[in-house]
């Protein structure tokens, strides 16, 4: 597949063959359900005519069903684009296919969409990580230029390193939130799914920047990244290493290995520990859960989307949701309404907050010692299809993302080996907050000692 930085040299009417190049691409493997239009046997969504870019279905796109893969928007058309959406256009870029992802990014498979499973490109049988699945799917799988996903708790980081391609997600603020379907407001953020880290910092150019339109936006002055790239500077990194510990075999010997090239072309090693991983998956859903409890509510039969058959109002709301939303969000519904009870509020919301206060300055601790943060991705390879029996297990999948998020950092996947089943395997790494720069250029220092 061409890369976005090749295919902005083309001319328009070699975007033109690009475009129906894809769509054939795109048909041809129908079996991936990287698209909802591959699961749907509709045509692919278009809207515009430049260098085409996949869409994660809770991205608005004027005219396009945008459904956050749930039941219950199914009829809704999005009446604007998201801000990401109009920058990508000033830049020469267009909405090019809806991909498939978690109902209402809750999850992190992509099997729990409204639409159907998505396949790992690498593997049939196993998953392509969540929620942005479907956009790690379609660039892993060449059928996609590149991708826009969304990352809450690692929806991004983590599919990009099951599916075996690059994921970076910005500082919380640095792309507009406007027109994101909203799941825990405090912790969502857009970002790029490539083929190269390059790739990454082109598109996260053509994204990001303040947007009134956000009140969480970041205010600061924005210089473009990808023309100051430097691939060769020496870092000081710390290494993560009860987080290694903690891995697979294949992954840990995987990490270790990469850690030791480090070493060998120059970069300083230091080694530290988090104290805070106990406490940042509890303090991650109930934060998470509480904010979708208060973002989903107004999903309720009566503005939009799907309508249940009721004879009164009490009964449309409960069974509207009842039926339009799927079992992990009624679980996490229910979940973020019980800690934002009377009673119980001060005792999980409020003490969930002062561990994320925690997590945050463990975090900023660490960077004010080194430039980055090196730790894995996820404790494993991608996972065969349905072998994750319970949702807890789910969660403690995300032990080495979810901080991120809490802190509001910077962070990138990067491939770095394949594990005997050659099924990737990826290196996280994390920067101070508003320094995307640097962890883009810890990226290609990655990316250039897999070569």
């Amino acid at each position: 597949m061409i890369t976005l930085k090749e295919a902005l040299k083309l001319s328009n009417d070699e975007i033109c063959e690009l475009r129906k190049d894809l769509s054939a691409q795109i048909r041809a493997k129908n079996e991936l359900g990287a698209y909802i239009e591959q699961l749907n046997g509709e045509n692919l969504n278009e809207s515009g005519d430049g260098i085409p870019i996949a869409i994660k279905d809770n991205i608005q796109v004027k005219g396009w069903n945008v459904s956050c893969a749930s039941k219950i928007l199914q009829g809704y058309i999005a009446p604007y684009d998201a801000s990401a959406i109009v920058n990508l256009r000033s830049h020469g870029c267009a909405p090019f296919g809806r991909t498939n992802m978690d109902e209402f990014a809750m999850g992190g498979s992509t099997e729990s969409s409204f639409y159907g499973k998505t396949l790992n490109p690498l593997d049939h049988t196993r998953v392509p990580g969540g929620s942005s699945g479907g956009s790690a799917a379609a660039v892993g799988g060449g059928i996609a230029v590149a991708a826009l996903g969304s990352d809450t708790g690692g929806s991004i980081r983590q599919p990009a390193a099951f599916c075996g391609c690059v994921g970076f997600k910005p500082s919380y603020g640095r792309v507009s939130r406007y027109g994101l379907g909203a799941y825990s407001s405090s912790l969502d953020q857009i970002g790029p799914i490539t083929q190269n880290v390059e790739d990454a910092a082109i598109l996260y150019d053509m994204i990001a920047g303040f947007d009134e339109k956000d009140s969480t936006s970041y205010h600061g002055d924005y210089t473009p990244v990808a023309p100051n790239l430097d691939s060769e500077k020496k870092l000081t990194i710390a290494v993560i290493d009860n987080f290694i510990d903690k891995t697979n075999d294949d992954v840990k010997s995987a990490l270790l290995a990469n850690i030791e090239k480090l070493k060998s072309f120059g970069h300083k090693i230091i080694h530290k520990n988090l104290a805070s991983s106990k406490y940042a998956v509890a303090s991650y859903y109930i934060i998470a859960t509480a904010e979708a409890s208060a973002n989903l509510s107004r999903y309720d039969g009566v503005r939009y989307g799907f309508r249940a058959d009721a004879s009164n109002l009490k009964s449309l709301y409960a069974s509207t949701r009842a039926q339009g939303f799927g079992e992990e969000v009624q679980r996490r519904m229910l979940l973020g309404t019980f800690v934002l009870s009377s009673g119980y509020y001060d005792a999980y919301y409020i003490k969930a907050q002062k561990v994320r206060a925690y997590i945050k300055a463990e975090y900023e601790k660490i960077l004010s010692e080194a430039d980055l943060i090196y730790m894995p991705v996820a404790p494993s390879v991608a996972y065969k299809i349905g072998s994750i029996k319970s949702p807890l297990e789910s969660y403690l999948g995300d032990i080495y993302t979810i901080g991120v998020n809490l802190a509001g950092l910077p962070a990138i996947s990067v491939p770095i080996a394949k594990n005997a089943d050659m099924m990737n395997i990826s290196a996280q790494l994390i920067g101070r907050a508003y320094d995307e720069k640097m962890v883009l250029e810890g990226g290609l220092n990655l990316q250039n000692l897999a070569k």
